[in-house]
């Protein structure tokens, strides 16, 4: 793992999280118990500090930063799609952040709201729970469903197993040449994709 001490700040990464070896952890960050934290993320803690509550998950290439004195989180249960970008903002509880959304300083997006995939959300918005937030700049579109809820936490689910899963049988190997004779597939899948999408 790529975790950095900054100027005697050491990052706090609870026994039950699971962090991708190429994802690189800098500074005043505490990741909490259960979290997913993908491939290639990169959270740095180097001005302010970073909180991912427990059951949250910050998938592939994801970025998180913030200016000093202030607090970038993501609250317990929180989904951040890949190549998402938190700056300075926070993601409430149960919520989710499409992929490559962006979501700048001082925006605070509400419980179980989700932010539509490549959605830019100002520095500064103070949104509502169940809130369905889309485009560039975002804007408030309806209600989130309770189907899309309960998509958004199987799928959250996802990701707190695979936490799991990968502290058990994620290793590091050599690629075969060629596939072998009636390959298997990967178990485990729970999540269902919204009828609208």
């Amino acid at each position: 793992m790529s975790y950095y001490a900054f100027e005697g700040l050491v990052p706090v990464v609870h026994p039950t999280a699971w962090v991708h070896p190429t994802a690189v952890i800098i500074g005043d960050v505490i990741v909490g118990e259960g979290v997913y934290i993908g491939p290639l993320a990169s959270l740095r803690g180097d001005y302010g500090r970073l909180i991912i509550e427990r059951g949250a998950n910050i998938q592939d290439s994801c970025i998180m930063h913030g200016y000093c004195d202030t607090d970038t989180i993501v609250r317990e249960n929180g989904h951040i799609g890949h190549g998402a970008i938190l700056h300075g903002c926070v993601i409430g509880r149960d919520a989710l952040v499409g992929m490559n959304s962006v979501i700048m300083d001082g925006a605070i997006i509400g419980e179980e709201s989700i932010v539509a995939a490549m959605s830019f959300v100002k520095a500064g918005f103070s949104g509502a729970p169940r809130q369905m937030l889309v485009g560039t700049p975002a804007r408030y579109l309806r209600d989130v469903t309770d189907e899309e809820l309960r998509w958004k936490q199987l799928n959250t689910q996802e990701y707190q197993d695979l936490a799991q899963r990968c502290r058990k049988g994620l290793r590091e190997t050599a690629p075969l040449n060629e596939p072998e004779a009636h390959r298997p597939r990967l178990q485990g899948t729970t999540a269902v994709k919204p009828k609208h999408q």
